[in-house]
């Protein structure tokens, strides 16, 4: 299976949020913002985004109704000593075969995860609030 590219941004209106650090798993990883943003944006789309749940390395976005599972990463780290953000999100299922035990057979994954990649794509496209800073294979924060 192929890995996805991350998508990095940045804006102002994405910031950290009062009360996520009590959140965290991990000082540090934030991204609550984002993974709101986007559950809502991708929910204008027609995917389902059923919760979102912090974990030790960033927050996650479930993605139901798929035949497959799969999630959003998001990261999201500090610029400076302010509440501005370096931000990132990837679709947690690689594109490919992948063995579905529901279905007990192999499905590709290729179709629907690049759907989803150009849903989040075109939905930071389309806000004028929000800066593309790029897209990568390498994670981008580091």
């Amino acid at each position: 299976m192929d890995s996805n590219s991350f998508l990095q941004i940045r804006s102002t209106k994405l910031r950290v949020l009062p009360g996520e650090d009590d959140e965290l798993v991990n000082e540090g990883m934030y991204g609550k913002a984002l993974a709101e943003y986007l559950q809502t944006r991708l929910s204008q789309r027609g995917f389902q985004t059923p919760m979102i749940v912090c974990e030790d390395w960033g927050w996650w976005l479930a993605i139901a109704g798929l035949p497959f599972s799969c999630g959003l990463c998001i990261y999201g780290r500090r610029i400076g000593d302010s509440d501005d953000l370096d931000l990132c999100v990837t679709v947690s299922t690689g594109r490919g075969r992948k063995w579905s035990w529901g279905r007990f057979r192999f499905i590709d994954t290729t179709a629907e995860v690049e759907r989803l990649h150009h849903a989040i794509r075109n939905a930071f496209a389309e806000d004028s609030d929000i800066t593309i800073i790029g897209e990568t294979t390498d994670f981008p924060l580091e």
